[in-house]
């Protein structure tokens, strides 16, 4: 059986890639730019504390409220959430 290598050893040429200048450094095609609509719509965190455990509830919230959230998509309860949260952290 052949053995693989198990260096740890990165195999990168370091000294070359920092000799070229930043534009010519090739970005990775699938990590697409960001734009101010994606850091709009991201939940920060604060530092890595476990994110505390979600709990079911029924909650009455005026329909136009709801609306606007669903209308700027996917991921509008999360949105919610993370308002909810700075509203409270605020207020302790």
């Amino acid at each position: 059986m052949k053995r693989g290598s198990t260096s740890r050893r990165s195999k990168t040429d370091l000294a070359r890639l920092r000799a070229k200048p930043d534009a010519a450094i090739v970005r990775d095609a699938d990590a697409p730019e960001w734009t101010p609509e994606m850091f709009a719509r991201a939940v920060a965190r604060n530092g890595l504390r476990p994110v505390p455990a979600k709990m079911l509830l029924s909650l009455r919230i005026d329909s136009d409220v709801v609306e606007w959230f669903r209308a700027r998509g996917k991921g509008y309860q999360s949105r919610m959430n993370a308002l909810l949260r700075a509203y409270m952290e605020a207020h302790r």
